[in-house]
């Protein structure tokens, strides 16, 4: 028996209509969009679960608080406002705000990397890893190899893998290693938290080598609550607490806050260096705006700062954390194979275990997101080859990432646990007829970067 998640803690204060697109509709939908789920129009998708970016329901006192926005284009109260959140909560001296989460990617890995640069993680998202490669680097996956294996339970698979990290500096050089970041969670690796542990591990070697050691911090306050109830010694902290001394083991973190901070748009890098603040200016002045606004306008810069103090909410963590536990279990329970344990954000689906018959070439986590669409008008997205293969330039030989996964994102106080069982019943209809699905899709059209947005699919099954 599955344990429920607890009761909400919020009231709903406005509703807005969704429906279950008809059979007939769906399958003209996904047609359109060259069977790729970025493509599907919303009013066409009954469960969204694509993604828990900027797709929260924000609380009263951030509404409340864009009334207040000051629009100036330099010097705004509301950056100021924004600025004593920030020290207040993460404790850093300096923020630079931008319009989402890769463009403050844009603006530390376009400033700080040169060509042929290793910048070492755990494991990078995707547009991560395609910021850095964009800039000539290479992003080194240093992440412990628990996280390759999605049935395996272990507390923090998110970890850094601190041999595999000195290693990679000796090999590379502390000369071509511009940074450390680590993703907390890491959403690649299926949103498994990061313990404190290994964190304050990893600031140790980075000190040690004199590199800066960063956070990828979009779920900060979620890997806070994980350590609070998984890690020895931490229960008796509070979520505020420890996500302080996070922050005080690294130099800087880029931020989406479309996540934890629960606002519908913004980012930011916030450093504890003045030096280094003044070197990233003039590329966010070039890419995104002033200073003090940095692509957002005065009202999103207020939303934010209030974002910033309600996410260690403890309650709202409880909730929302033991929502996705709970989705994730009703599959399993059912013999759904997920990554485990369940983490934070999202559940994420084996799609190699879910359809051995499709080979990687055929991009099972797609396959996946198209017939789950078809089947109850759930869209998720996939997180395999299709993202992450790499292709030899020179031979052009494909190398597929070792996890295939398939993610069901839940955005953060939008969803009734009740609409959570319509999704896990829709995941288990559909495997229990998973021996009917053998073939997957040939790539049609991609861009070089970022393949799985853009790209369209054509299917090789009978129609």
């Amino acid at each position: 028996m599955v344990k429920r998640a607890p009761a909400e803690p919020f009231r709903v204060k406005m509703v807005e209509p969704i429906r279950v697109p008809s059979p007939e509709e769906r399958v003209e939908a996904l047609e359109r969009a060259g069977w790729n789920v970025f493509g599907l129009p919303s009013d066409l998708v009954y469960i969204d679960l694509l993604t828990d970016s900027g797709t929260g329901a924000m609380s009263q006192e951030q509404w409340a608080a864009m009334m207040r926005g000051d629009e100036a284009y330099a010097g705004a109260r509301s950056f100021y406002r924004l600025k004593e959140a920030v020290k207040e909560v993460l404790g850093f001296d300096y923020v630079i705000p931008t319009h989402q989460g890769r463009a403050a990617e844009n603006v530390l890995f376009g400033t700080l990397l040169k060509r042929g640069d290793k910048v070492l993680f755990n494991m990078p998202f995707d547009t991560t890893m395609a910021h850095v490669i964009n800039a000539g680097g290479e992003p080194i996956n240093c992440v412990i190899d628990e996280a390759y294996d999605p049935s395996r339970e272990h507390p923090f698979k998110g970890n850094v893998d601190v041999k595999k990290l000195e290693e990679a500096i000796s090999r590379y050089g502390r000369e071509n290693v511009p940074l450390i970041m680590v993703t907390v969670t890491n959403n690649s690796g299926g949103g498994q938290p990061v313990s404190l542990s290994n964190l304050r591990e990893v600031s140790r070697v980075a000190r040690k080598h004199g590199i800066p050691f960063f956070l990828d911090a979009a779920r900060m306050a979620e890997n806070a609550y994980f350590i609070k109830v998984r890690e020895e010694g931490q229960s008796h902290r509070t979520v505020a607490q420890i996500l302080r001394e996070m922050m005080d083991l690294c130099d800087g973190i880029t931020v989406s806050a479309k996540k934890d901070p629960m606002v519908n748009i913004g980012g930011m890098i916030a450093l504890r260096d003045e030096e280094l603040y003044q070197r990233l200016l003039p590329r966010l002045i070039l890419y995104e705006g002033f200073a003090t606004y940095g692509g957002l306008a005065g009202r999103d810069l207020e939303a934010l700062a209030v974002g910033l103090r309600e996410m260690t909410d403890e309650a709202h963590l409880e909730h929302r954390v033991e929502q996705v536990r709970m989705l994730g279990e009703m599959m399993a329970e059912e013999g759904v194979p997920i990554v485990k344990p369940v983490g934070g954000h999202a559940v994420f689906v084996d799609a190699k275990a879910f359809l051995p018959g499709v080979p990687r070439e055929e991009f099972p986590a797609e396959v996946l997101a198209a017939h789950l669409y078809l089947e109850g008008a759930v869209r998720g997205v996939g997180l395999g080859a299709l993202a992450f293969m790499k292709e030899d330039p020179i031979t052009g030989k494909v190398q597929y990432p070792e996890l295939e996964l398939f993610r069901l994102a839940v955005p953060r106080r939008t969803y009734t646990n009740h609409q959570m069982e319509y999704v896990a019943e829709s995941v288990v209809r559909l495997f229990a007829r998973r021996e009917s699905i053998a073939r997957g899709f040939q790539l049609e059209y991609a861009p070089k970067l970022l393949k799985h947005f853009l790209c369209r699919l054509k299917p090789l099954w009978p129609r």
